[in-house]
């Protein structure tokens, strides 16, 4: 797995995250947990529009070990065998 796709799948989990904090800010009756469900969502959302600018970055990189990776691929039993180089 390149580190675009793992940054990719981190991005999906923690936008999960996000959205479950948005729902238990109004599913509570408790206006402190409200509040603090809230804060935590907004402070996820920062870290997804951080790994979101880093991820642009990554796939303007990314070609090259693209290109690097797919080189290493080789078949076996008919199905391809991926080996990451690093």
């Amino acid at each position: 797995m390149t580190v675009g796709q793992k940054v990719k799948t981190t991005l999906a989990s923690l936008k999960s995250c996000q959205a479950d904090l948005e729902s238990f800010a109004l599913e509570t009756q408790d206006q402190s947990a409200k509040q603090m469900f809230n804060q935590f969502a907004v402070q996820t959302r920062s870290i997804i529009e951080g790994l979101e600018s880093r991820l642009s970055e990554i796939e303007q990189q990314e070609p090259q070990y693209k290109q690097h990776y797919n080189r290493k691929t080789s078949h076996m039993r008919g199905f391809p065998i991926i080996m990451e180089v690093h």
